[in-house]
């Protein structure tokens, strides 16, 4: 492959330090340099080593990235794509609602082909927006898989496990073998097995999908707590908080990426061990009336990460969306406009490179080429007096200018590099169908 030099960006790193100008040179889907200085006269004067100079090649392409902001790519780490599919078709619904009357019902009239459209349309609209990687949760997983390996982007995939569908020993064996077929794909599908919730799955079997997730080497991806009635619910059932369930099960012990996770109890936080991380999905919480939470108290404490939750709930999938309004709600929770300050919102966002196993997250020689050139002399942004604060409260996808994953360009020049107006037909196809089909009937209960 030829390398691919991005000339004199101001680089914002993880930690929200803003440095440069930089140039980064990517080569075999790797970072294979980054050298601090303007180039000198269009010579480009980095190299591998201090005092070794490199000049362009024939084949390299140069960006001039001097009006240019550049930083890892963005991590969604829940969501549901299919879901996208339903964007807009359940609002002003209570929970109950929401979940009984109407998504469950009509996800039960779903078909592969509705999942792979839906999960293609979600895709877009996340690389759009500068996400690199996601974690997804969902059934007929081997569609989700699909739609990620044409599309170029990462993703961790949860084949979802629901108790009350019945057969979940059929379920489990299926669901390990899309693990066993699909794990590392392309170098950019990781799996994990994925049981709904301690509301939707037993204990026991919560236990049994603990033990095949260790057999097959892989974490798990949970719901837990995105509302209060969840917590006494479980403690009238089991005798304990859905939190106690899930570890008492042996997920905690594994990798885990919990779902929200956003009425988390004080005494349940030593419970946690190292590989467990929370999505946090603000929007939907907000949208869903689930009140406060608690997520508040000491977040330096808690391993939060940053998740849209699916689009049916969201409507969009930007984390820096939810990253901003997680911080704002932090603020006004606290009545502290100290709280919940720029550095510590853009921490959050990159914490869930840590949760997923590709090892991106970070600007420097030898890390996957995840990254995102934000154009911030725009006017929704300028003038960027603090770049982190242009693009954690005023930037959106407009802003991305261009955005790579391992070394590939996926978005360039503003527009992505996928055949929208196919996968925008193909899922308005699939949208008129579902609303032909109708409603179910659904096993599930919330």
């Amino acid at each position: 492959m030829s390398r691919v030099i991005l000339r004199d960006a101001t680089v914002l790193g993880r930690d929200g330090a803003v440095s440069g100008p930089k140039t980064v040179i990517v080569e075999n889907g790797l970072i294979s340099a980054v050298v601090s200085g303007l180039a000198a006269d269009g010579q480009h004067a980095v190299g591998r080593a201090a005092g070794e100079p490199l000049r362009p090649l024939p084949g390299d392409e140069v960006v001039d990235c001097s009006r240019l902001v550049l930083s890892p790519g963005l991590v969604n780490l829940h969501t549901h794509s299919p879901m996208n599919i339903f964007k807009g078709i359940a609002e002003d619904a209570t929970p109950d609602r929401w979940f009984n009357e109407e998504i469950w019902p009509y996800e039960s009239k779903m078909d592969g082909d509705d999942v792979e459209a839906g999960a293609a349309l979600a895709i877009a609209e996340m690389l759009d927006n500068g996400v690199t990687a996601y974690a997804d949760h969902y059934f007929s997983a081997e569609r989700v898989c699909s739609a990620v390996e044409k599309s170029g982007i990462r993703a961790d995939v949860a084949p979802t496990l629901f108790g009350m569908a019945g057969d979940f020993e059929g379920q489990l064996a299926r669901a390990a073998d899309l693990v066993r077929e699909w794990n590392g794909r392309a170098g950019r599908i990781s799996m994990r097995l994925g049981p709904h919730s301690p509301y939707t799955c037993s204990p026991e079997e919560l236990a049994e999908c603990a033990k095949a997730a260790s057999d097959l080497g892989v974490g798990t991806h949970i719901h837990v707590e995105d509302s209060e009635p969840q917590i006494a619910a479980s403690v009238e059932r089991y005798g304990r908080t859905p939190l106690r369930v899930v570890a008492d099960a042996g997920l905690t012990s594994l990798p885990l990426i919990i779902g929200h996770g956003y009425w988390i109890m004080d005494e349940e936080r030593e419970l946690l061990r190292e590989g467990n991380w929370i999505a946090v999905c603000m929007k939907t919480y907000m949208k869903l009336g689930e009140g406060p939470g608690r997520v508040w108290r000491r977040p330096d404490e808690l391993p939060l990460c940053i998740g849209t939750d699916g689009a049916a709930s969201s409507n969009t999938l930007s984390p820096l969306e939810q990253a901003r309004i997680l911080a704002l709600m932090g603020k006004y929770q606290e009545r502290d406009a100290e709280a919940f300050p720029l550095r510590s919102a853009w921490k959050t966002l990159m914490r869930g490179h840590d949760a997923l196993p590709f090892g991106s997250g970070r600007i420097e020689a030898g890390a996957p080429a995840d990254l995102v050139l934000w154009d911030l002399r725009r006017p929704n942004t300028f003038p960027a007096y603090d770049p982190l604060a242009a693009l954690l409260y005023s930037a959106d996808a407009s802003n991305a200018r261009h955005s790579m994953v391992a070394g590939r360009w996926v978005k360039r020049d503003g527009e992505l590099l996928l055949d929208v107006e196919a996968i925008v037909a193909r899922a308005g196809e699939r949208a008129a169908g579902i609303l032909r089909k109708g409603k179910g009937k659904t096993d599930l209960a919330f």
